[in-house]
């Protein structure tokens, strides 16, 4: 029932938005629903690989004795029961306040046997074939799903299978004898399928539910952060659609889980700029705040550029018009600039973009007999805009420079004119550090995902203060058969 999982863990956690307004009083800053669209491609795939793992099903043996006409007492033994085909006729997937209610009618099963025929009276045994198909066939489940401290429980309400009709045909020179025998078992084969399909049901929720247990509360970044993605209260089921939320900030690598010092109104709803998508996940601009902060404290908002496509700059040479007083203490030194974040970036997200600001210090360097000296520093104020996009699995974004100003925070070689020096500013910000910090957004944030799935017409919209993906789903049926074939192994 590996399969059964994957694919029920991938529409709760590819989720987005539903069609109504969803109100939590905790915090949840990336939410979503999966919709009614949604529930039926995740319907279909659970049903045609949740056959796949019940077909071979080996059914308990089946003895009993009877009375043959003409022949006397007989007792049959039907063993090595197994359900060999499945066929679906008509399935639908409701979800609501009570739970989420799968239901599969019409259904047709085709299974094979062994029989075996002790004739008592006169003590000879036959042995032959037999083929049946179960017709009318109804499975149906109703789980909910519950917040446990941050982990998804799933419960399972009611489940089980019903059959409503037997046809079975006999193979083998006797088999005139055995049709007799035919209404004396329809009784225990249908009683066996719908037993046998209804463990499968119990123990596919059962397992299910320990992988949602196990699910991590957090998530490495890297070596500085970590994503919090535990569950933010409990599920929103509507008619439509199941909503969940998770908190989504960022936080310092190896630092326990802190409830926020705050409680707000989350609402999410479903619009996708009138686009029937699948899912939408919805990412609020504070996990981009989150993550600047934790990457701020952790001292990465730095970089050292010690090389220029007019490296002719980082040297006094080219500043002794500009500033002699550099020149004339360190004649013909190279240098370099380091640039650190003096504060977090601020991170907004726009109507058309993500709109981000950042204080800067570019410190002077001068690099003189193997010695690092700062003569002066820079402060430079600096806003740009991101444009987000989606590429496979994760969001990319590119940054563009809008503008920025400066003014001098400290020098040891006295005054400097910055609007002398703006030209280095210029090209040190558009050469160097908007390049690498692009290369670094084209790296992307991994949505959450399950392997097999991937987005497809994804579609970004903007709603301040959400970035929300739009998106259809695809799944990989290679990768189900490769995963399927070592489950069974």
């Amino acid at each position: 029932m590996a399969p059964f999982i994957r694919l029920v863990l991938a529409s709760l956690v590819l989720v987005s938005t539903s069609a109504y307004y969803v109100q939590q009083n905790e915090e949840g800053f990336i939410s979503g629903v999966i919709s009614d669209k949604g529930l039926d491609f995740a319907k279909d795939i659970l049903i045609e690989q949740g056959i796949v793992s019940v077909v071979q099903l080996q059914l308990p043996e089946i003895e009993k004795s009877v009375q043959v006409p003409f022949i006397g007492n007989a007792k049959v033994v039907l063993s090595e029961i197994t359900i060999k085909d499945i066929q679906v006729n008509s399935s639908s997937v409701v979800s609501g306040e009570s739970g989420i209610f799968l239901l599969v009618s019409g259904a047709t099963a085709d299974l094979t046997m062994n029989w075996r025929l002790h004739l008592v009276t006169v003590l000879s045994r036959i042995e032959t074939l037999g083929a049946y198909s179960v017709e009318g066939m109804q499975v149906g489940l109703t789980v909910d799903l519950r917040n446990e401290e941050g982990t998804l429980k799933l419960i399972l309400l009611d489940y089980g299978c019903y059959v409503t009709d037997l046809s079975i045909k006999l193979e083998g020179g006797a088999s005139w004898l055995y049709q007799v025998l035919v209404d004396a078992f329809q009784g225990n084969i249908a009683s066996a399928v719908e037993q046998g399909i209804s463990d499968k049901i119990s123990e596919g929720i059962g397992k299910l539910d320990t992988l949602l247990q196990s699910l991590p509360k957090q998530i490495s970044v890297d070596n500085f952060a970590q994503l919090n993605v535990s569950f933010v209260g409990n599920p929103i089921l509507s008619n439509t659609s199941v909503a969940v939320a998770i908190n989504g900030l960022f936080t310092e690598r190896n630092v326990g889980l802190v409830p926020q010092g705050y409680r707000k109104e989350l609402q999410v709803s479903s619009a996708c700029g009138g686009l029937p998508k699948m899912i939408k996940v919805s990412i609020h601009e504070n996990v981009f705040k989150s993550a600047s902060l934790v990457y701020f404290n952790a001292g990465k908002m730095q970089m050292i550029i010690d090389e220029l496509p007019n490296q002719a700059i980082l040297n006094t040479a080219e500043w002794r018009f500009i500033v002699p007083q550099l020149y004339k203490q360190y004649p013909n030194d190279d240098m370099q600039l380091n640039i650190s974040a003096s504060s977090p970036p601020v991170i907004l997200v726009d109507k058309q973009d993500v709109r981000a600001s950042v204080l800067v210090d570019i410190t002077i360097d001068v690099l003189e007999a193997g010695e690092v000296i700062p003569v002066a520093c820079i402060s430079v104020d600096i806003s740009g805009s991101c444009s987000v996009d989606i590429i496979r699995n994760k969001i990319n974004g590119r940054l563009k420079l809008q503008e920025f100003s400066a003014y001098l925070k400290w020098s040891k070689i006295g005054k400097l004119h910055i609007s002398l020096i703006q030209s280095l500013i210029s090209t040190a910000l558009k050469t160097v550090v908007v390049p690498y910090l692009n290369l670094e957004l084209k790296k992307g944030l991994a949505l959450p995902t399950i392997d097999g799935f991937a987005f497809q017409n994804a579609n970004i919209l903007y709603y301040p203060p959400w970035i929300t993906v739009c998106t259809d789903v695809s799944y990989s049926e290679d990768y189900y058969l490769t995963q399927h074939s070592a489950y069974v192994s």
